[in-house]
């Protein structure tokens, strides 16, 4: 699995704007991984990984009056639609998960919330992770699963064999990645999101304005045409009711790094 990180910068410098009216799902995640694994006080370096519109950094921020609180992302249109509504009361960094600049151990706790699953393959940006965390550092976060949009996949499978939709991991896999990268002591599980949409072109341009685009170097490099588009929807999978279902399963991690 790989992924074409120049499409994904620009994806996410594109729906900075348009961010913050889809992103229900992203918040209801980010809300769970906090109640489910926010420390009870935090200290030294805290790195929010793939902040976005800055919704789990400022979900942070009041839980940081003893810690520095650093936002980090890839499109930079996206660190300073966070920084407009922080201000000065975070560092930001502009930078890839795969290349942080930060030195061994100096960073005590990493967050992220539904970033990650941009790192495909994952392996560097974990090792990334390790290496800037100090011993007995956190890394908790919560990424897309293999199952993710399993709908919309089903249904652009009987229209031909190009990736229409994003593939992510399984938590088997995440797991031996984890363990791989040198993290301990993990709690990782799974739950299944389902959202609601009018139609299929709903849900579609929702994806697009999270900028969550086909970003699989597997993709067409062609228009889908409108034939395609119309065989695809005509096969989305039909439930009791007039609207759309659209599964997503989301992966829920925290790992500690080994203490010497």
């Amino acid at each position: 699995m790989v992924l074409d990180k120049t499409k994904i910068k620009q994806s996410f410098a594109n729906a900075s704007l348009t961010y913050d009216n889809v992103a229900q799902l992203q918040r209801n995640v980010g809300r769970d991984l906090l109640q489910a694994f926010l420390p009870k006080h935090l200290t030294g370096i805290v790195l929010d990984l793939g902040c976005g519109t800055g919704f789990l950094t400022k979900t942070l921020l009041p839980h940081c009056a003893d810690a520095d609180l650093v936002a980090l992302d890839l499109a930079l249109p996206m660190l300073q639609t966070t920084r407009e509504k922080l201000n000065d009361s975070v560092r930001y960094v502009c930078a890839d998960a795969e290349q942080l600049p930060f030195t061994e151990q100096s960073v005590q706790t990493v967050f992220s919330n539904l970033a990650l699953q941009w790192c495909l393959p994952l392996n560097n940006a974990l090792n990334e992770l390790h290496r800037i965390l100090k011993f007995d550092g956190e890394l908790i976060f919560s990424t897309f699963g293999s199952q993710t949009l399993c709908e919309l996949k089903s249904a652009w499978a009987k229209v031909d064999d190009y990736a229409h939709v994003n593939e992510f991991y399984s938590l088997k896999q995440l797991q031996v990645l984890l363990e791989n990268a040198g993290f301990v002591d993990t709690e990782i599980s799974n739950s299944n999101y389902v959202s609601r949409y009018d139609s299929v072109l709903a849900l579609m341009h929702e994806l697009k304005h999270i900028g969550a685009h086909n970003v699989n170097t597997q993709r067409s490099k062609t228009l889908t045409t409108k034939k395609a588009l119309k065989t695809m929807m005509a096969h989305y999978p039909s439930n009791e009711s007039d609207d759309v279902v659209a599964t997503f399963e989301v992966i829920t991690v925290r790992a500690r790094k080994k203490i010497r």
